[in-house]
């Protein structure tokens, strides 16, 4: 498995044609970023994590029924480091470089137990994220590096800390219907306790000449301090509806002296992460024009959550889904020397660890304190979510299942924050990729997939028709690759209406397989 998930791509920086089968929508006009590790080993060194290749961002332009490819390198520091020294010399996540004993450790160690964490990598691997008009590759780090969509170069890098006392911050943020950008982060060094920040940058922080960085104008929501100074939560999304963020602090915590201290102990920055199934999850609510936090004690059983399908309000309630486990096993089967394992070997040896599930959670905006304990305090018809009045006036919410084994969701952006009918996904069975996507209805709780034997298709990324009125009126974008030798790697077009294909793009040179990306409709 090894030979087509974690084998080194190679740049094709110039745009090539690629070979059309079928028909591409002639109002489909833009084109398709996507990222994720591309790079596994410099010189004789040699990743150990999926997650720690360096970054490969390609693009697939359509304009009047064609496609054209190209991928470039992101060209970070760490990427240009590694190159020069010709071998792996800037520690990732499941990967740790120590230092060299002919420098000076003290300085090193002095510096990093004063920050509470060492400097990251900026090998932003994981999304592309757009601020004001400009776009970055980005990961869960206090870097970023803004890249040119059109050629792919690497135009600078941006760090989080030069305009808020940011340590980490996802990579995935949230877009309103004015173009503005929400965002969260975590300020482990910062004056005071410290705090988990939401912020958001304006969709004109970018000025005329997109000279000065658009985080300039970055605007702070508000804070939630750390439950437990020592264990902040780990975050990979959040959800946002029309007037609220939803933050999910989860039993998934980050050991701030282990990762403090990982250069010296010999450890990686992964087995920094602790899992505690015995802890409890909490969701805050937060006013997103008011920065205040609705006061109630919202709880649900032990999750370890990383990906928010959407989030709206109903009828007084803020309804919110979220992909969720019951352990943290999904970053071990990542690491390289497990994806070496033949699929049968694989699968035995995961099958025990816990699926990704759809719930849906609903908390009530308004409670009642003097609700019976014990009551169910939703009152929507359309889930069986609960939200129920504990002893301590605090509430207890347990989930409405969705769907079981669906991982990387995506839905039509035009309905994030709005009630919503469908969302899409890659379906998981127990191998590090899935080899099929699907489309979920939460009205019927059916579902329909898309596979092709030998095939593995990128998470699906949906992209409306122009005017559209029905929800699932558009496309379904995603890129696919095989072992096989005989098959090319091809962009599917599936009709996301029918599940139907429409049309696949034959690359003709290698693709790898990414992680994220977003579509950017062309400018008339």
């Amino acid at each position: 498995m090894q030979s087509i998930f974690a084998k080194n791509g190679c740049e094709t920086p110039e745009p090539v044609n690629a070979q059309v089968k079928g028909c591409v929508p002639s109002w489909l006009q833009g084109t398709l970023l996507r990222n994720g590790p591309g790079l596994f080993s410099v010189g004789d060194s040699e990743y150990n994590h999926w997650f720690d290749g360096l970054s490969l961002i390609h693009s697939f332009t359509f304009s009047n029924g064609e496609v054209t490819y190209r991928s470039k390198f992101l060209k970070s520091d760490t990427y240009k480091r590694n190159i020069k020294a010709d071998r792996i010399v800037v520690s990732e996540f499941g990967t740790m470089i120590y230092p060299d004993p002919c420098k000076n450790i003290f300085s090193r160690a002095f510096t990093h137990l004063c920050n509470a964490i060492p400097d990251f990598t900026d090998n932003n691997l994981i999304n592309i994220i757009r601020y004001g008009r400009d776009y970055y590759a980005s990961s869960e780090i206090n870097y970023i590096n803004q890249i040119d969509p059109d050629t792919l170069e690497t135009v600078g890098r941006i760090n989080y800390r030069n305009h808020v006392a940011l340590n980490l911050a996802t990579a995935h943020p949230h877009y309103d219907d004015e173009g503005n950008t929400y965002n969260m982060g975590t300020a482990i060094v910062s004056l005071g306790r410290p705090r988990y920040v939401i912020f958001k940058v304006p969709a004109d922080a970018s000025d005329e000449e997109r000279t000065k960085p658009a985080l300039r104008k970055m605007q702070q929501v508000c804070s939630i301090p750390f439950r437990s100074t020592r264990f902040p939560s780990y975050f990979h999304s959040f959800g946002m509806t029309e007037n609220y963020i939803v933050f999910v602090e989860q039993p998934f915590k980050l050991d701030m002296v282990k990762l403090a201290t990982a250069y010296f102990r010999g450890v990686t920055w992964g087995s920094c992460l602790k899992y505690d199934k015995d802890d409890i999850t909490l969701f805050h609510v937060i006013n997103r024009k008011t920065g205040k936090v609705i006061a109630t004690r919202f709880h649900g059983d032990a999750l370890v959550v990383f990906h928010h399908l959407n989030a709206y309000e109903d009828e007084g309630h803020v309804v919110f889904d979220l992909i969720g486990y019951e352990d943290s096993s999904l970053y071990d089967m990542f690491y390289i020397q497990n994806m070496k394992q033949e699929t049968k070997d694989f699968v035995k040896a995961n099958k025990s660890s816990s699926l990704p599930i759809c719930r849906r959670f609903v908390v009530p905006l308004n409670v009642n304190k003097d609700s019976p304990k014990g009551s169910n305090l939703v009152t929507l018809t359309d889930t069986t979510a609960k939200a129920v009045m504990q002893d301590d006036g605090s509430v207890y919410c347990q989930p409405d299942i969705l769907f079981e084994g669906l991982e990387l969701p995506g839905i039509n952006y035009k309905f994030n924050t709005r009630k919503y009918r469908y969302f899409y996904g890659s379906r998981v069975e127990w191998s590090p990729q899935s080899n099929k996507i699907a489309k979920f209805d939460i009205v019927t709780r059916k579902h329909v997939e898309w596979r092709q034997e030998n095939c593995f298709p990128s998470e699906p990324v949906f992209v409306a028709s122009p005017g559209a009125v029905e929800e699932d009126d558009g496309v379904i974008l995603s890129s696919v690759i095989s072992p096989d030798p005989n098959i090319s790697p091809f962009l599917l077009v599936l009709n996301a209406k029918t599940w139907e294909e429409m049309a696949r793009a034959s690359i003709p040179v290698p693709v790898h397989m990414d992680l994220h990306g977003l579509f950017i409709p062309a400018t008339v």
